[in-house]
């Protein structure tokens, strides 16, 4: 951020993210049973499933609402009975952590399936 020519394009990035957030906190509000493979990458899911449920993911994605609720845990949302729907903080959050998630379960199953042919040759 020191030179101006850089400036550009961090706020468009940071101009996009925040469009994916708004658009998770107002499709999760309007439309919360819709499956949320219509806005999340499947990787995204079962790796954020399998973190914050510490079990498979189903076969079936979930509907929006569980996912922007599991989503925004690892943001720091509560999920009490009255705390209502995750604001746009903690699903940001929750969404850089998320990314982490999805990139490492894509590194376990390229590390898995490397020994796998390798062991198979030799």
């Amino acid at each position: 951020m020191e030179q101006r020519e850089h400036l550009k394009p961090a706020l468009a990035l940071y101009m996009i993210i925040a469009w994916r957030v708004l658009l998770l906190t107002h499709l999760g509000r309007a439309c919360p049973e819709l499956p949320c493979d219509a806005v999340f990458d499947e990787a995204e899911w079962k790796a954020v499933y399998l973190v914050t449920q510490r079990q498979d993911p189903p076969a079936e994605p979930p509907s929006l609402d569980t996912m922007i609720r599991l989503v925004a845990t690892l943001g720091g949302f509560l999920n009490r009975k009255r705390d209502g729907f995750p604001g746009p903080q903690t699903l940001w959050i929750g969404l850089q952590r998320a990314a982490d998630f999805a990139l490492a379960l894509e590194a376990q199953r390229a590390l898995e399936s490397k020994r796998s042919v390798d062991s198979s040759s030799g």
